[in-house]
């Protein structure tokens, strides 16, 4: 038996907003996406004005927060990935960030 492999396309990204407490997606491809900000800790921890700070990258394959360093895929968007940080990590860089504001 053969088995066929379709490629899946991945839409790109074209719009993004952060509420309190989800992240959403407007793609290419008409569809939107919503995931909990829970998903992404850095988001959750940002100011509101720092959400709004965004840009697309890679032609809308994923998209960055300069301020929070923090970079999502649309691919991981759909397949419901959620952030990887470690609370190790997430506690240096909530540490580093204290510093930071207390300059």
């Amino acid at each position: 038996m053969t088995i066929s492999v379709a490629e899946l396309a991945v839409p790109t990204a074209v719009s993004v907003s952060v509420s309190a407490d989800t992240l959403s997606v407007d793609l290419s491809d008409g569809r939107s996406v919503q995931v909990p900000l829970s998903w992404f800790p850095r988001l959750s921890q940002a100011t509101e004005a720092e959400r709004r700070e965004w840009r697309l990258i890679g032609k809308g394959e994923g998209i960055h927060w300069e301020a929070l360093d923090e970079d999502i895929s649309v691919e991981s968007l759909l397949a419901g990935r959620r952030s990887s940080e470690t609370q190790a990590s997430l506690a240096k860089w909530l540490e580093s960030r204290e510093r930071q504001q207390k300059n």
